[in-house]
């Protein structure tokens, strides 16, 4: 078949058959790109196989079992587990690893909120030790500074009602 027919025949073949066959791609591959890809390699192979194609079949069987046959050798190549193992190892470990910028960021708010818990008075900031970085409880902070229960909850009522303040202070004028 001369070139310039194999070339108007490709050409009609592609726009009768291309949208279904990246459909048919897509629904092995699940990405819009790779089905692309898969259905220009197909069309390649068609281009190339033209002069062998028998009419023993109709034409889009014969396209439909090319773009098959280009879909599971993807989904066998090497590359494409390689980028499976990757995409999967990334998405597992975005949450587990934070990026440097986030990790900077959170240092630094630490350290902010670290400074404007010192700068409380000393009772209020003892309380707020005890019960949020030690975790005790009520009880059990009361028995450690050999105050009463309801004079700790007061100054840890206190403590956070002033920490709320210096917190809302620096976030507004970004200390």
């Amino acid at each position: 078949m001369e070139k310039s027919k194999r070339d108007s025949l490709l050409e009609q073949i592609m726009k009768e058959y291309g949208d279904e066959l990246v459909r048919l791609a897509y629904s092995y591959v699940k990405d819009v790109d790779t089905a692309k890809d898969i259905t220009q390699n197909a069309f390649v192979k068609c281009y190339q196989k033209l002069d062998s194609f028998r009419g023993d079949s109709k034409m889009k069987t014969w396209l439909y079992r090319i773009t098959i046959n280009e879909c599971k050798d993807h989904l066998k190549s090497w590359n494409h587990k390689k980028v499976r193992v990757m995409d999967y190892i990334q998405e597992n470990t975005k949450s587990m690893l934070p990026s440097a910028e986030s990790s900077v960021f959170k240092e630094a708010k630490n350290q902010e909120i670290k400074n404007i818990v010192f700068s409380l008075p000393k009772k209020y900031r003892e309380v707020l030790y005890l019960y949020y970085y030690d975790s005790l409880n009520i009880e059990e902070v009361a028995e450690v500074t050999d105050l009463g229960v309801n004079t700790v909850k007061t100054r840890l009522r206190r403590a956070k009602q002033r920490l709320k303040i210096k917190l809302e202070e620096a976030e507004l004028y970004g200390r």
